[in-house]
């Protein structure tokens, strides 16, 4: 006859040290991850390890101030094994210390490396919440792998602790599937915010603007991560299924901001598998029940990343080469990494319907001498390949790299790496043969994108943005061009034109965006879109008059997406302290002259041999 609960679960009672002692030499030891380190266990094991000779330490990373610190820095006398899981680089000086006891995996396999028995657990340290009325215990902030590792192990021993949150979910264990019950109440390890980077908050606000209402997002930690979040502030209904739960998430769902509604899968529900940060966050989490934790093989599982709408996924990136291969790290402010998990949701993410995937990465070091953006990452581990990327963001723009080519690959992340490195990056494409023979630095490679020119509404139900040209352009306006009929290239080119060959199109849009300037009117998805409208002026520094020329698609045309390009094209002139504008056209070109003529400025018109010439100053209001 089988033991009531309660009465299990007396008997099973013991102190840290009998509980310790358990422990035989030689065997694989699971240490429960993240914030639920079991610390009184772990702090008895650091004291006792001389006890247990080759004994093996199976964790994910530990933040540098955990009591399992301790246990790392005895094991130098090789009288213990670490195994950490983590798929990063390494470079950090602590990881590059212990290189050798990193198992490079994602966490979504973890669970079945236990489950299968190809990795034994003989001994699994937890944390859990006090039993329930029914004796089921949540693994709290910290489900992970820590659930498989604790059903898989031959002995478990459970650290209870008050201070554990219950959380709701697949994260119970039953009080009959613990063999040993350490009680000892302390407060569980937090997470302090990382610092703020002003590079940081500027690459949120780029990012934010790719992000629509209705999104579900996962963000990764460190520094861009936290920034990310705040700039979420803007947006509706936004779902979470992310790996970790932080303080950010927390204040986002008080707003209102995040309501799980529109996530198309465990909708109302921010599902993660553990949480990272202060004791408020762990009170929030604590019996809620729109929060639901569940283990790494579901929450990281590509498949089940994919099913929900619009899927967003937002990772640091510590360095990427030229051809897209991303480098990733933890920092001493983000020790208990999603790296590992990073990689599931870059996949999960762009096989959701409109999902994206993001890498956010700083243009330099904290110092500002090394580029992250590198031609090549060398020795460093790659943790998301070049084939995986999508879109790539620093401070000075995003660019989407899905479907790109390594030479539009190289171009695209040299335009948006820091100026003073773009030169030397350019360079070493060239000798790399990433970039053809024909490609020249130009003065505009130094030029820093206006992203406060960009605008975005509707014209007959389609929704069109207004925005300067870029490097990665190129082949897009040469479509625009292309796609013009033959009176509208007679009206943009004074001529009949049938080639619109590579070094035209660098003129349009390799800009240094002050002297020369060109606007693109786009539609469709980002980094996909089609050019639908071209806007440019070149200055002519003596009079400080700039020559501006326009062209628009025949199915936009008629629709006013003329005159919203020169106005911004006016607009960005008197920004850049331009004194007007002229342009030649044909006398049959009403519909350019009817466009100049729009501008809120007195207007002048000549006939020079049969060309038109219009002109105004800035400084001249029409009366």
């Amino acid at each position: 006859m089988e033991i009531y609960w309660a009465d299990n679960y007396v008997k099973k009672k013991k102190s840290a040290y009998e509980a310790i002692g358990m422990i035989r030499a030689g065997q694989r030891v699971f240490i429960g991850a993240s914030c639920g380190e079991p610390q009184a266990l772990l702090r008895v094991l650091a004291d006792e390890f001389h006890k247990f000779p080759d004994l093996e330490v199976v964790r994910l990373l530990s933040l540098e101030s955990s009591p399992l610190t301790l246990i790392a820095n005895k094991s130098m006398d090789r009288s213990m094994n670490i195994r950490s899981f983590y798929a990063g680089s390494a470079k950090p000086a602590g990881l590059a210390r212990n290189i050798k006891y990193i198992a490079p995996i994602n966490l979504s396999a973890v669970p079945r490396l236990f489950k299968s028995r190809l990795l034994p657990i003989n001994v699994a340290l937890i944390q859990v919440s006090p039993p329930d009325d029914f004796g089921w215990m949540s693994l709290g902030v910290a489900v992970d792998v820590t659930l498989s590792a604790a059903y898989s192990a031959d002995l478990v021993i459970a650290q209870v602790n008050n201070k554990m949150p219950r959380v709701l979910g697949r994260s119970f264990i039953h009080v009959n599937d613990v063999d040993v019950f350490v009680e000892r109440n302390e407060d569980l390890l937090t997470v302090e915010n990382p610092p703020e980077v002003e590079a940081a908050n500027i690459m949120a606000g780029h990012i934010a603007r790719l992000i629509d209402d209705g999104s579900t997002i996962q963000i990764g930690l460190g520094t861009t991560s936290q920034a990310v979040m705040l700039a979420l502030s803007g947006k509706n209904d936004l779902g979470i299924h992310t790996q970790y739960v932080t303080d950010d998430i927390m204040k986002l769902i008080s707003k209102g901001i995040i309501t799980n509604r529109r996530k198309g899968f465990n909708d109302g529900k921010v599902v993660a598998s553990s949480a990272l940060g202060s004791k408020h966050l762990y009170e929030f989490i604590d019996d809620n029940p729109a929060i639901e934790f569940y283990p790494s093989d579901y929450v990281n599982d590509p498949g089940i990343i994919s099913q929900h709408h619009r899927m967003v996924s937002m990772n640091v990136g510590m360095a990427i080469d030229l051809t897209g291969q991303v480098a990733a790290d933890a920092l001493p402010f983000n020790y208990f990494s999603g790296i590992t998990g990073m990689l599931d949701f870059v996949r999960g993410s762009v096989l959701s319907r409109g999902g994206k995937s993001f890498i956010l990465v700083t243009s330099t070091t904290a110092n500002g001498k090394k580029s992250r953006i590198v031609p090549v990452l060398g020795d460093t581990a790659v943790v998301v390949p070049r084939s995986d990327i999508n879109f790539v963001a620093t401070e000075y723009g995003v660019v989407n790299l899905f479907g790109k080519n390594i030479q539009e690959r190289a171009v695209a992340l040299i335009s948006i790496a820091h100026p003073d490195f773009r030169e030397e990056l350019f360079e070493s494409a060239k000798k790399m043969g990433l970039l053809g023979p024909e490609r020249t630095v130009k003065d505009t490679l130094q030029a820093v994108y206006p992203i406060k020119i960009e605008q975005t509404f509707e014209i007959s139900g389609q929704e069109i943005t207004i925005r300067p040209a870029k490097v990665v352009d190129e082949r897009r306006i040469q479509e625009h061009f292309y796609s013009l009929d033959k009176n509208d290239v007679v009206s943009r080119f004074f001529h009949e034109k049938d080639r619109f060959v590579a070094d035209e199109m660098e003129s349009v849009s390799q800009v240094d965006y002050i002297k020369n300037l060109t606007l693109i009117a786009t539609v469709g998805e980002f980094g996909f879109s089609k050019v639908v409208g071209v806007a440019e002026y070149q200055l002519d520094e003596d009079p400080n008059i700039a020559e501006i020329a326009l062209s628009v698609s025949k199915s936009f045309q008629g629709m006013g997406l003329g005159t919203h390009l020169i106005k911004k094209l006016a607009e960005a002139a008197i920004e850049n302290d331009i004194a007007g504008f002229m342009a030649y056209t044909s006398p049959k070109n009403e519909g350019m002259i009817r466009l100049f003529k729009s501008l809120p400025y007195r207007v002048q018109t000549t006939l020079k041999e049969g060309t038109v010439v219009l002109s105004c100053r800035f400084d001249e209001p029409k009366e």
